[in-house]
């Protein structure tokens, strides 16, 4: 499930300088996040772990990085408590582990629709597979 957004903020000012290109894809993302309604925009990982706590296994959000060299964080709901995940942005590609596409959204799509049949092991998860 999806933990549902605020109102969509406003592009974040904080990003680092990008080429063109990547500003192009930055901004074509952010513009479909903002649509969705799972982007929380610049949410600390307290506040999403206190929000996702009260949730389902299962249940994550999209929010602001507060790590300076990653876009995005995708924090999720576990069996053992919310984890978050950061989601870095390398040569136009937004990516998270294994998978990477030039749209945040398709991303996560890809991990959706990859974990079903493999799930994904993260250290942050203690052994935990994201499925």
């Amino acid at each position: 499930s999806v933990l549902p957004s605020p109102a969509p903020p406003s592009l974040p000012d904080r990003f680092r300088m990008f080429r063109s290109c990547e500003w192009e894809v930055l901004e074509r993302s952010l513009n479909i996040l903002q649509a969705s309604d799972f982007y929380w925009g610049p949410l600390s990982v307290g506040e999403a772990h206190a929000k996702l706590q009260r949730e389902p296994v299962g249940t994550y959000l999209v929010r602001d990085s507060s790590q300076g060299n990653c876009l995005f964080s995708l924090s999720v709901r576990m069996p053992t408590g919310p984890v978050s995940l950061r989601i870095s942005f390398q040569e136009g590609y937004f990516r998270l582990k294994n998978w990477f596409s030039d749209c945040v959204v398709r991303l996560l799509e890809l991990v959706v629709a990859g974990t079903r049949n493999n799930p994904l092991h993260f250290d942050e998860m203690g052994g935990t597979p994201l499925v």
